[in-house]
C-alpha cells in the first residue's frame, strides 16, 4: 500500500518533485536495494517481456494504469501502461519496476524506477532492455520530435520497393547499387589502406524522378539497418541537441543507412556547423552510409554540396528522355490486360507526346487512363484514353509550373 500511496501523492505534486520525491521515498521504502532511475525512451519493458526476454507481473496490491486503445486497421486492442508497479523476473534475479507518466505542457514524460538486490544487476537489467530495444529489426527506426521510434509499417513499404520496377536513365540504377554493395562489403580493405570506412551519397533532382523509390529499393536490397530522419526540429530539445542524438544512433546502429530526406529543409544557417561537424568531424562515423536527397541543390551550402569528403559521389536523378520513356511505357505495356494493350504506333505517339514528364507525371498518366478505362471496359479504348490525358496532365504540369513562378 505505500507503493499506492506513493504514486498518488506524487501525481499531485509540481511536475518538477515527482521524480525527485519518488526516488526519496523508494530509498527509504527500500534502503538496501540498488536503484536506477531515468526517462530513457529505449527502456521499453513491455516489448521485451513481450518477447519472452524477462517475466512481468502487476504488483496485486496496488491499482495498475494501463490504457486500452483500439488499432482499427490491424483490428487488435493493446495496451500502454501509465501507472504501474511491476514484479519482474529476468536471468534469475528478482526485480521491482515503478513506470509513471506525467503531463509536462504538449508532451508526456514516462519515467521508470528499477529496483534489484544490487545497483550492478539493476544496471545489467537496464543495459539489457535498452540494448534490445535500440536493435534494428524489420523495421525502420524514425526521427522527429526529438525522438527515435520504430516504424514497422514504413518497412513494409520500403519490402515492396525494388529494382526490377524502377527504370533509370543510362547506368545509374547499376552505379548506386555497385557503390553500396562495394561500400558494405569492404571493410577490411578500407581498415587495411587507412580509408575511414564511411560514404556519403547525395541524390539530386526535380520531384518525381525516382529519388525515393531508390532509397527505398537500396533499403531493401542491402539489408542493413536504416536510419530515417524527418526533422531535427522539436519542442523542448535544440537543433544541435537532436543531431548529437541522430549521429550517436547511428554509430550505435552501425553498419547502418542514414538517410536524411529533402537535406535543403533539415539544415538551417543555425543547424548547419553542427552538423557537418558530426558527419565530417573528429567524431568516428565508421560503418555508416549517408544517403540525403534534395531537390533544391541551389539551397545546400557549397561545404555540403562540394566538398567531396561529406558526400563522396553525386547522382543526378533527370527527367526521363526519349529511349527511358520508351522502355517505362513498354513495361506498363507488358503488365496490361490483353483488352487493354497499346500499339506501336500508340506507344511511339505517347513517347513523343510526353516529352519534359517525370516519373511521377507519366505513372499518373497510366494510373489515370486505367481508372478512365475501368468505366468503358471497351478493348482498344485504352489508347484514345491515354492521348487525351496526356493533354490534360500537360495542362496540369503548365499552371503547376506558372503557379511556382508567381
Amino acid at each position: 500500500m505505500k507503493i499506492q500511496q506513493l504514486i498518488t501523492e506524487a501525481l499531485s505534486l509540481p511536475n518538477n518533485a515527482i521524480a525527485y520525491n519518488i526516488s526519496q521515498e523508494l530509498v527509504a521504502i527500500y534502503p538496501n536495494k540498488g536503484l536506477v532511475e531515468g526517462n530513457d525512451s529505449t527502456f521499453n519493458l513491455e516489448k521485451y517481456a513481450k518477447v519472452n526476454l524477462c517475466t512481468l507481473q502487476h504488483n496485486i496490491f496496488i491499482h495498475n494504469q494501463i490504457i486500452t486503445s483500439w488499432d482499427g486497421m490491424e483490428q487488435e486492442i493493446y495496451n500502454h501502461t501509465e501507472n504501474a508497479s511491476f514484479e519482474v523476473t529476468w536471468q534469475g534475479h528478482k526485480l521491482d519496476i515503478l513506470l509513471m507518466s506525467w503531463q509536462e505542457g504538449y508532451c508526456k514524460t514516462r519515467y521508470y524506477w528499477i529496483l534489484a538486490d544490487s545497483k550492478v544487476i539493476a544496471e545489467e537489467f537496464f543495459v539489457a532492455v535498452c540494448d534490445w530495444n535500440s536493435e534494428i529489426r524489420d523495421e525502420v527506426l524514425v526521427f522527429e520530435d526529438g525522438y527515435w521510434e520504430k516504424n514497422l509499417d514504413l518497412f513494409q513499404s520500403i519490402k515492396g520497393a525494388t529494382f526490377d520496377n524502377l527504370i533509370l536513365q543510362g547506368n545509374l540504377k547499376e552505379d548506386i547499387q555497385d557503390d553500396l554493395n562495394k561500400f558494405f562489403t569492404s571493410r577490411e580493405t578500407y581498415v587495411a589502406y587507412g580509408v575511414p570506412w564511411k560514404r556519403g551519397l547525395l541524390f539530386i533532382g526535380s520531384p518525381g524522378n525516382g529519388k525515393t523509390h531508390t532509397v527505398k529499393a537500396l533499403i531493401n536490397q542491402m539489408q542493413q539497418p536504416c536510419l530515417y530522419v524527418k526533422s531535427f526540429k522539436s519542442e523542448y530539445d535544440t537543433d544541435s541537441e537532436n543531431i548529437r542524438k541522430v549521429f550517436k544512433q547511428a554509430r550505435q546502429s552501425a553498419s547502418c543507412i542514414l538517410v536524411l530526406e529533402d537535406i535543403d529543409s533539415l539544415l538551417t544557417e543555425e543547424n548547419r556547423s553542427f552538423f557537418l561537424n558530426e558527419l565530417d568531424g573528429f567524431a568516428l562515423n565508421d560503418g555508416i552510409l549517408t544517403i540525403a536527397t534534395t531537390n533544391h541543390p541551389e539551397r545546400l551550402d557549397s561545404a555540403i554540396s562540394d566538398r567531396p569528403s561529406r558526400f563522396d559521389r553525386k547522382y543526378h536523378f533527370e527527367l526521363p528522355d526519349i529511349l527511358v520513356r520508351q522502355a517505362y511505357i513498354a513495361l506498363w505495356n507488358n503488365k496490361f490486360k490483353t483488352a487493354m494493350h497499346l500499339s506501336d504506333e500508340a506507344i511511339n505517339q505517347i513517347v513523343a507526346l510526353t516529352d519534359g514528364f517525370s516519373f511521377a507525371y507519366l505513372k499518373e498518366l497510366f494510373l489515370s487512363s486505367m481508372i478512365r478505362w475501368i468505366g468503358t471496359l471497351e478493348t482498344g479504348a485504352m489508347e484514345k484514353i491515354m492521348l487525351s490525358q496526356v493533354a490534360i496532365l500537360r495542362e496540369q504540369m503548365s499552371s503547376t509550373t506558372i503557379g511556382r513562378e508567381g
